[in-house]
């Protein structure tokens, strides 16, 4: 709208319009409006590239409440600061229209496909965005109150809704890029071996494109005994 709004006359807002409604000017207002989201003040900026990120570079479609969790976490952290956690209509205000809810979801997803395709076509936009992604993975991760729940949970605490995520896809991000500082983190995880609730989690999901354990079926929780951090990352397909 703003993009239609900045020519003067009439005559010349529409033919922006008939332009956007075949598709050929939409990478200009896209790129006009990446402009206008890094030129934010405060952390706005941050938060609105954040969420462009997380939603076109996530394994799976992400809830509101995942995505806000995940742009709360700051790495080096001993814990989440459920202060820093931004409401979903924040975030969306910080992304100026490009992302939207999925109402039949309910989850966050771009506003159009076209502007999938512009991000893929732009990969300056985000720098290794996945060894980002698997930090912020890990760190939730390796936050404490996540390292004291018990190891085997039949459902995932309320208060931490990105914990399935980060349990069942750090290791994709991971296999895409990796960091040294996502390597010291995977560690530190990996050393507590099955001593941590994202190894249940993870055996129990079916869909992370991983073999499944045939325990896990009917609801039987996975038999963990034995099992090492060399085993989860042999399990993901990390080198």
């Amino acid at each position: 709208m703003d993009a239609v709004l900045a020519d003067a006359t009439i005559h010349q807002r529409r033919k922006t319009l008939d332009k956007m409604t075949d598709g050929s000017s939409l990478g200009d207002a896209y790129g006009t409006t990446l402009d206008r989201i890094r030129e934010q003040k405060g952390n706005r900026m941050r938060l609105g590239m954040g969420v462009l990120m997380w939603v076109s570079c996530s394994e799976r479609q992400l809830k509101a409440g995942e995505l806000c969790q995940a742009l709360g976490v700051e790495p080096g952290t001993p814990d989440i600061n459920i202060r820093n956690v931004p409401s979903i209509r924040t975030l969306l205000s910080c992304t100026l229209g490009l992302v939207t809810i999925d109402e039949q979801e309910s989850t966050v997803r771009l506003v159009h496909f076209t502007l999938k395709e512009y991000l893929v076509a732009h990969p300056d936009l985000f720098i290794t965005p996945h060894s980002i992604m698997a930090e912020i993975c890990l760190t939730y991760l390796n936050f404490q109150s996540v390292c004291d729940l018990p190891t085997c949970l039949t459902t995932i605490p309320s208060t931490m809704l990105f914990l399935h995520y980060a349990s069942c896809y750090w290791g994709s991000h991971a296999r895409k890029e990796m960091r040294q500082n996502v390597k010291e983190l995977a560690l530190r995880l990996l050393q507590q071996d099955s001593n941590h609730i994202w190894v249940d989690i993870l055996l129990r999901e079916e869909t992370v494109g991983f073999r499944s354990y045939s325990s896990c079926r009917f609801g039987r929780s996975p038999d963990l005994r034995g099992f090492t951090g060399l085993h989860g990352v042999a399990y993901m397909g990390i080198t």
